[in-house]
């Protein structure tokens, strides 16, 4: 999948989200990448996104103006699994969704035990 299919790939998922995530999520940007770079750490390079941020459940009065929150997704590691063009989109809506997850405050074992981990 060439790098704009899977930008609109992604696109289209975020249009599928209802309104209140989009509104709740307007600080929010969904960016992506060819891969995880250096700066996620050294065991990032399976990575398939990530959130950088400060969870809501975690904010204050304390982080207004700080900068905005990003959603990372990695296009390479996605395809990497070699996966089907259909069963590929579902991976992009579990990646997508679980990165979104994490805005809310939703921890990893808490997807995990609701079958989104």
């Amino acid at each position: 999948m060439k790098p704009d299919e899977f930008e609109a790939a992604v696109q289209r998922v975020m249009d599928q989200l209802p309104d209140w995530v989009h509104q709740s999520m307007e600080h929010v940007e969904i960016r992506v990448r060819d891969e995880p770079g250096e700066e996620f750490g050294p065991d990032s390079s399976d990575l398939l996104g990530i959130y950088e941020g400060i969870p809501l459940t975690e904010r204050s009065v304390e982080d207004f103006g700080e900068l905005p929150d990003v959603i990372y997704l990695f296009r390479l590691p996605h395809l990497e699994m070699g996966l089907p063009r259909d069963e590929l989109i579902d991976e992009i809506v579990m990646t997508l969704i679980h990165e979104i997850a994490h805005y809310f405050g939703i921890e990893d074992d808490h997807l995990d035990q609701i079958g989104w981990g």
